[in-house]
């Protein structure tokens, strides 16, 4: 009788859609069906059951660093090649944390300013 966690929530004071959109970018997973730009609401549905990810418009600014965010790890391809990806897409590097033996992340935000981490990739 416990919780299932259902949705992974996004505050956003620019258009939910076009935050969606990165993330569905990023993450390989497409918008739902009913979403469109200039809605209040964007949904992107996680295909294996796990909790999807919501996109809601808010009015105040985000203020500090997120206390929650998500660590990636990039699936056939390097951390190198994930993160020109990411910016290509529009998410920003922070931070590169990178150790000299290859393991460590690199601190990056999306066009939101929501960090995310990208740790060592299948390929490195």
């Amino acid at each position: 009788m416990n919780p299932t966690i259902r949705h992974i929530t996004f505050d956003c004071t620019g258009d939910p859609y076009d935050l969606a959109q990165f993330w569905g970018a990023l993450l390989g997973r497409p918008l739902a069906d009913d979403d469109k730009p200039g809605d209040p609401e964007a949904f992107i549905a996680d295909p294996d059951g796990g909790p999807g990810l919501l996109f809601v418009r808010v009015e105040e600014g985000k203020t500090a660093k997120n206390r929650i965010h998500f660590d990636l790890q990039p699936t056939g391809r390097t951390r190198a090649e994930e993160v020109d990806r990411a910016i290509a897409l529009g998410a920003r590097q922070l931070a590169d944390h990178t150790r000299p033996d290859g393991k460590g992340w690199i601190t990056m935000t999306d066009p939101e300013g929501n960090e995310f981490c990208v740790e060592r990739g299948e390929l490195d």
